[in-house]
């Protein structure tokens, strides 16, 4: 690679990234391989020929300080290219620019111009035990360099973002970057903390910030945990769980380094100098190797000081930040675990601690202020404490000022908003509602309407309810909430009372707010998790049309799906073929959705088609506001109210224009054509079907009375053709055939009628029978004529 305009004093590697590293100026580049020869070649685009300006120069031109990120970068005056050097088997190189940062001299970090340099440029990848073993790729990968009084951490894969800005106390030498702490030398080493594992956690699990899990931000300011004095550090690095420190003793006295410091900040020239050569004579090096600290043992000592802290500061952002960087210091070490360690003693101490640290947490976020209160609840789930043990430690004391935080009180509203098998105590349960009585009175009816809240007692419950009325006034939903009450104090009457205050409508809309009134939800997807409520199981008893109408707008409101009802109706409240019918019908007539409109026209035909199947005798006929051909072949008696309703229904069923006669037709060859109510649902099934030819000869054979309405309505638009070519040879035909054909004989005149107005003279005259009376032909033909004459 060649970087002209660039000298440059340090180089990083790592993952296919290049950093370099120049007095004030950082880029970092992406290296990739292409097999193919696509890539282009950009070797031999770019001189050198531009002079650099030389350290003996009389001035120095300071650009100004610049940072690019991302696709950005590549605006920086930096041409890089790629060389060839034969070694690349085939591959093509391409470069990209990630990053490249621009920095201007400054006086007022007490630092010269000679000074003011960058150092510990460094790379750092960031592995997980979440990777596959057969990944070399690091899961993160960050970009670390400094000047004397500030530092830089960079996070580059997912996005190149600035992470960290470190603020020295004191013009540092050198710094290295490790998993859990930055290590930086001055007069002393110092550690600083880092949020490499604050970016690992959210790759490692994007659905990290949601209300069941937490994490502290990567944008945490960062903070000094431990500081260790050595005398004349010069170098640092670290290898495993060791630092590695290089000293020497300063053989220059304090007041020559005071009198070299004002000569070098008086100077006229804005040069940087090459470093000070070191006297070889005089210095003691010295060597050190000094253990870590094993993040467990510094969480361990950061979780004692957090809680003497929280004993005179509860409320203090600095004891948030003290656990955030707890917890960051444990998410490192578990992050890195492996699947062998993941079993041992000292991986269960680690999540021992953190189930700690997020109670801890939990406790800091559930008095915080609005803006972070919601952190309450997932930080409380993550540490494992039941419901009573968090309202243990969330008890205002009784000298406190404060009622319960507003994180707390999120915390508990998201709890028992959950779909549970679990239910509090009748002592916890009761306490909740203490809770919410004096904090947020409007949140009591969604409270009792909770299934971890079972367990209340009614009769204190109804006090508090009553409360509530005199205050805010007669609602319908609290009203059902406490006619729930009355419901398990078994006083009837009252519950019957209460309901009675409103209207059904009314009652329908508040169980559309809260449908856990009617029906409480399980953990899982299963419809066998949907089970009824108490209320749910009185209403099938005193109140069924309400029900049915209650089921029905928390289906069309998608608060229950159709074979979750059905599940309710046949399983839990065995109205089976009765209530679950009548939701059928119901949300028939209400839905608008395709889907559901088909599946209830199938599942009615079939109950309708069995009831039907199970009567024992039919006689003659009923009305039918149906097809007015249906009513002729219907009976007008039929054994039971139910059988005719279903008839009815049926009949309805197939005269409308979304049941599907191919899905129906199965069910309908159980019942018999014998009968005239049959042979009427056969024929609509035909009908449907289109096969009406076969429907004119079944109606004449059967009842000729009915074939007029049937071709008045059916034998319409492109059908009327039949008229002629099908209903008059028909007709014709059998008159001359019948001892009795007055029937037939009526038929034939009103199908004359329609032919004559529907034919030309020279047509009609064709459709006469050879042997046909001209008498009998006449008045139609003049009638056709005439007609013919007009138009």
């Amino acid at each position: 690679m060649h970087v002209p305009k660039f000298i440059p004093k340090q180089v990083a590697l790592c993952g296919g990234y290049v950093a370099v590293q120049a007095d004030l100026e950082v880029l970092v580049l992406k290296l990739e391989t292409h097999s193919e020869s696509k890539a282009t070649d950009e070797s031999s685009d770019t001189t050198e020929s531009e002079d650099h300006l030389e350290d003996q120069a009389d001035f120095l031109f300071i650009p100004k300080h610049q940072e690019l990120l991302g696709d950005r970068a590549k605006d920086c005056d930096i041409p890089v290219s790629i060389e060839k050097t034969g070694l690349e088997d085939k591959r093509q190189y391409t470069l990209s620019y990630v990053l490249f940062r621009r920095f201007t001299p400054e006086f007022f970090h007490g630092c010269s111009v000679e000074e003011t340099q960058l150092h510990s440029l460094q790379l750092y990848p960031f592995f997980t035990s979440h990777q596959s073993a057969s990944v070399d790729e690091p899961a993160c990968l960050f970009c670390f360099f400094s000047l004397p009084a500030i530092g830089y951490l960079y996070s580059l894969k997912g996005g190149v973002e600035l992470l960290s800005t470190y603020e020295y106390p004191e013009k540092i030498l050198e710094a290295v970057l490790t998993d859990h702490l930055l290590h930086v030398i001055t007069s002393a080493l110092q550690c600083f903390t880092v949020r490499c594992a604050a970016v690992a956690a959210r790759i490692v699990d994007p659905y990290i910030d949601t209300t069941m899990k937490a994490c502290p931000p990567s944008s945490l300011e960062v903070c000094a945990l431990r500081m260790q004095l050595f005398i004349g550090l010069r170098s640092i690095c670290v290898c495993g769980c060791h630092v590695v420190l290089l000293s020497t003793a300063d053989t220059d006295t304090p007041e020559e380094t005071e009198r070299s410091t004002q000569r070098r900040g008086l100077s006229r020239k804005w040069t940087i100098s090459s470093a000070k050569e070191t006297t070889a004579v005089g210095h003691g090096w010295n060597l050190y190797v000094v253990d870590t600290v094993t993040p467990l043992t510094l969480y361990q000592e950061m979780d004692e000081y957090s809680r003497q802290y929280a004993e005179n500061n509860p409320q203090a952002q600095s004891l948030q930040h003290i656990l955030s960087e707890a917890h960051l210091l444990l998410r490192t070490s578990l992050l890195q675990t492996s699947e062998q360690q993941q079993k041992s003693e000292y991986s269960e101490e680690l999540e021992e601690a953190l189930r700690q640290n997020c109670a801890q947490l939990g406790d800091c976020f559930s008095r915080a202020r609005q803006k972070d209160c919601h952190l309450a609840l997932p930080y409380y789930r993550m540490s494992g404490l039941s419901v009573t043990e968090i309202i243990t430690r969330n008890r205002p004391l009784p000298a406190s000022p404060h009622s319960y935080g507003l994180g707390f009180l999120f915390y508990l509203k998201h709890y028992l908003l959950e779909e549970t098998e679990q239910s509090l105590s009748q002592e916890t349960a009761d306490e909740v509602l203490d809770i919410f009585s004096q904090s947020e009175p409007s949140e009591l009816i969604s409270v009792c309407a909770s299934p971890s809240m079972t367990n209340i007692s009614p009769a204190r419950t109804l006090q508090i309810l009553q409360r509530l009325e005199d205050t805010s006034g007669v609602l319908v939903p609290l009203t059902i909430t406490m006619a729930n009450m009355m419901l398990r104090l078994d006083d009837l009457p009252q519950f019957t009372q209460l309901l009675d205050r409103h209207a059904e409508m009314l009652l329908v809309y508040s169980f559309i707010q809260e449908p856990r009134l009617l029906l409480h939800a399980g953990c899982g997807a299963e419809h066998t998790l949907i089970r009824p409520t108490a209320l749910t199981h009185q209403l099938v008893k005193s109140h069924p049309g309400l029900l049915v109408a209650g089921m029905v707008a928390l289906h069309e409101n998608n608060k229950i799906q159709l074979e979750q009802a059905d599940h309710i109706f046949k399983v839990f409240l065995g109205c089976e073929n009765c209530l679950q019918v009548d939701f059928w019908e119901a949300t028939l007539m209400a839905s608008s959705q395709e889907a559901v409109i088909h599946e209830l026209l199938f599942r009615l035909a079939s109950i309708y088609i069995d009831r039907l199947t199970s009567m024992t005798s039919m006689t003659s006929d009923t009305h039918s506001t149906l097809y007015p051909w249906v009513t002729v072949l219907s009976p007008a008696y039929i054994s039971s109210f139910q059988h005719q309703e279903s008839l009815h229904k049926l009949q309805s069923l197939l005269c409308g224009p979304s049941l599907s006669a191919g899905s129906v037709l199965p069910l309908l060859e159980r019942l018999p054509e014998e009968t005239l109510w049959g042979f009427s649902l056969h024929l609509l099934c035909a009908t449907k079907r289109g096969q009406y030819d076969v429907c004119i000869e079944k109606i004449l054979d059967r009842c000729p009375q009915g074939i007029i309405a049937y071709a008045n309505h059916q034998l319409q638009d492109k059908k009327m053709v039949l008229w002629w070519k099908k209903l008059l040879p028909e007709l014709c035909n059998r008159t001359r055939a019948a001892t009795d054909n007055s029937i037939l004989l009526a038929a034939l005149k009103e199908t004359l009628v329609v032919v004559a107005m529907e034919t030309s003279p020279a047509d009609f005259l064709e459709l006469i029978p050879d042997d046909g009376t001209a008498a009998y032909f006449l008045p139609h033909l003049l009638t056709c004529s005439q007609r013919h004459l007009m138009t």
